[in-house]
């Protein structure tokens, strides 16, 4: 059978390879959050979500306990997803700054949105070998969004996922930029830039660290790259952190 997004989708939702993670995504999803607790939690993977012909791939952490391991979308129902949401429609991805919910009408435009593994993890900290068991996951996504122009990793748990498994679906060499905020890894002739942004964690946006302005801005300079409007594109690199 001929792979699809909707297989892929599939198998995430009922995928039990991470025991731990299992185990937790069941607990919160039974116990739930007292602000929650009239709600029926989605307590399984979550899969990737957007436009199938996207030219922008974003790829998180992980589902957040109360957040998409309640509502069953990625990034959608917790704070985190009200940042990073209220940017993608700023910057002209998204036709509502809101995900609240699945069904709540948000669809995302030339932007499809996925995470590196895609289970809760306990303390939103997943092991590397949780990563492993979900990298089939992310290369068999990469390689059905063939319209792919850039990659956008948000946090460095994310570009070490991407710089791992871009190298075999691209056929590009090892990937050697740091992670940094505005990152950008030339891949090579006909292979996407990948980029690097500070992940829209409250820890980063109450502080300060990532802003919505410096996040638009960067996914503006992103569309630029594969949206030129004259000069040169951006080199290889790191634009500071």
């Amino acid at each position: 059978m001929a792979d699809s997004l909707e297989l892929v989708r599939r198998e995430v939702v009922e995928c039990t390879r991470c025991p731990r993670l299992v185990e937790y995504r069941t607990r919160v999803a039974r116990e739930r959050k007292k602000e929650f607790r009239d709600e029926a939690y989605w307590g399984r993977g979550v899969p990737g979500f957007g436009d199938p012909a996207a030219r922008l791939v974003v790829v998180g952490l992980a589902p957040a306990a109360h957040g998409s391991n309640r509502t069953g979308r990625v990034f959608t129902g917790d704070r985190s997803a009200a940042f990073l949401v209220s940017c993608f429609y700023e910057a002209g991805y998204a036709n509502q700054p809101t995900s609240v919910r699945r069904g709540d009408g948000l669809r995302y435009s030339d932007l499809y949105l996925t995470a590196a593994v895609r289970c809760a993890p306990p303390g939103n900290r997943p092991d590397p070998s949780e990563r492993d068991h979900c990298r089939p996951y992310l290369e068999r996504e990469l390689r059905l969004l063939t319209n792919t122009r850039a990659l956008l990793a948000l946090g460095g748990f994310a570009w070490e996922a991407l710089c791992s498994v871009a190298p075999g679906v691209y056929g590009v060499p090892r990937i050697s930029v740091p992670f940094a905020h505005g990152a950008c890894a030339a891949l090579g002739p006909g292979a996407p830039r990948l980029w690097a942004s500070y992940h829209p964690s409250p820890q980063n946006t109450n502080t300060g660290k990532l802003t919505r302005a410096m996040l638009v801005e960067l996914l503006a300079l992103v569309r630029s790259s594969y949206e030129p409007r004259g000069g040169a594109e951006p080199a290889s690199g790191s634009r500071g952190a």
